[in-house]
């Protein structure tokens, strides 16, 4: 019983490409992988902009905060009850 060759996901460009096609494909994969790291940078900035993330979600922690409120005045009412 022979087994099947194992398939490899295909790569770009041709078989037997000159030398020139190779390095402007590395050029243009250097590129786009820069504008990727860029466009990560800016993304990770945006959200650990704690300052930025407070002006967008005011209205969830002001809700949040009344809630735990509520929950540690109740916690401390029940403990004085006993």
């Amino acid at each position: 019983m022979s087994h099947p060759e194992p398939v490899r996901p295909p790569t770009p460009g041709a078989p037997g490409r000159s030398s020139t096609e190779i390095r402007r494909d590395i050029v243009a994969q250097r590129e786009d992988l820069g504008r990727s790291v860029e466009a990560l940078r800016v993304r990770v900035g945006e959200l650990t902009d704690w300052r930025r993330q407070i002006r967008e979600h005011r209205r969830e922690l002001i809700t949040a905060a009344a809630v735990a409120g509520f929950v540690v005045g109740g916690v401390i009412a029940l403990r004085r009850r006993r």
